[in-house]
């Protein structure tokens, strides 16, 4: 017998919330690394191992995204996911158990992994079950709510904290009542929605181990664009606070307090681009680019607190509309039978990204003489981002840009 599914509204909740883990894991344990820190003083090198247990699983993410893909391919997405949050649950939670810093990286690494199959699986899941302007609303939520979770994030582990730097590890059952929802309202994709999955032979998981059709091309350009925006997208949220320290902002609770009514932006930025995010991607692009040109401008050229957090709103507005945009476009390129490699390789670019920001921001400092200039640098730097997209605007396009189309969601 042939079962017809139909996405709800609930489907989409079920798969939104997992973003949410891999911020977990670096904010949820920021406001008790000093403890850490003093709990492993007497370890050899802790000043560098301890601040790791943060920064591991994002480094698995870059490293194991694209595997986490191909396994989603050949192996069937929801029963890969379903164990990943078996497995985050009780690697998360771990370290309240765990005394010794080499089981507790262990475990990190335990962590990094999971969250690697749990962001792509999740992400591939949603480009199956949705299409047009209901999976542009779901991709683009995803950011908004790793945005808005990481202010949550923050306040509950200050909070757990005060009991102790084990406390906040128990968060990490949430996965379990995430992956409640997953048994509840998804099911095993076994191709695109209206299309593949109603037919006879569509019963088993894509079982696609080769790379037959991949869009090799129009990938690499998309997962080139992630890297650069992604450095962007993560320099306000790195940097302000030491921007705003040049600047005279010297308490940590005001100089969070103003990063987070900048980082609103993010959000929304997603809230506009759920408004015009069937427009030609050039366009878009063209329009993110300037307001991250715009927003580095005005933090550069800041001599006070409330240009500064101007030029970081402006910014953040830039990328929260580019980074829906850019997944968006990647996911329209891939068939059902390789989407879900194709969305593990953004999962990983976006990573690096992330990762390389600091170290080019340090860079820029170095050389232009300080942090503001850096700024205004990457001011620069966006500009440049946009003169290429003018240059090669024919060849960047969607597959499916259409004009908007009503969605109805069926609860």
């Amino acid at each position: 017998m042939t079962h017809h599914h139909k996405p709800g509204t609930m489907t989409g909740v079920a798969l939104l919330l997992p973003i949410t883990l891999s911020t977990m894991a670096i904010v949820l344990l920021a406001p008790v690394l000093p403890r850490i820190i003093a709990e492993f003083s007497g370890v050899a090198g802790h000043e560098y191992w301890v601040p790791m247990i943060l920064t591991i699983p994002a480094l698995c993410i870059a490293l194991f995204s694209t595997l986490a893909g191909a396994l989603g391919d050949r192996f069937g997405r929801r029963r890969l996911l379903i164990a990943s949050f078996v497995a985050y649950a009780i690697v998360g939670v771990a370290p309240v158990f765990l005394h010794d810093l080499t089981a507790i990286l262990i475990s990190r690494v335990g962590v990094g992994l999971a969250e690697a199959l749990i962001m792509v699986l999740s992400t591939t899941m949603i480009g199956d079950y949705f299409h047009g302007a209901a999976r542009d609303k779901w991709l683009a939520a995803q950011t908004a709510f790793a945005s808005m979770s990481a202010l949550l994030f923050f306040n509950i582990g200050g909070q757990l904290g005060s009991f102790g730097w084990r406390t906040p590890f128990w968060v990490y059952l949430s996965a379990l009542l995430m992956l409640t929802l997953v048994l509840l309202f998804t099911w095993e994709p076994k191709g695109d929605i209206g299309q593949a999955e109603g037919s006879d032979d569509a019963k088993s998981a894509p079982r696609n181990a080769g790379w037959a059709g991949f869009p090799w091309a129009r990938m690499a350009v998309i997962l080139g664009v992630t890297i650069y925006g992604a450095i962007f997208f993560y320099t306000v949220q790195i940097q302000a606070a030491s921007g705003l320290a040049l600047l005279g902002v010297t308490d940590p609770a005001r100089a969070g307090f103003l990063t987070s009514i900048a980082s609103i932006g993010v959000p929304l930025g997603t809230f506009v681009y759920s408004r015009i995010g069937r427009r030609p991607v050039q366009q878009l692009l063209l329009l993110e680019f300037g307001l991250l040109a715009i927003g580095f401008l005005l933090m550069g050229r800041a001599h006070g607190t409330q240009a500064f957090v101007l030029g970081c709103f402006v910014n953040q507005l830039g990328a929260g509309l580019l980074l829906p945009t850019l997944l968006v476009w990647a996911m329209s390129l891939l068939a059902f039978e390789i989407r879900g490699r194709g969305a593990g390789m953004w999962q990983s670019a976006f990573a690096l990204g992330q990762f390389l920001s600091p170290v080019v921001v340090t860079f820029a400092s170095t050389q232009t003489g300080g942090l503001q200039n850096a700024f205004s640098t990457l001011s620069g730097a966006a500009l440049g981002g946009l003169v290429v997209v003018l240059v090669v605007a024919r060849r960047i396009s969607r597959p499916d840009e259409a004009p908007p189309v009503s969605v109805t969601f069926h609860g």
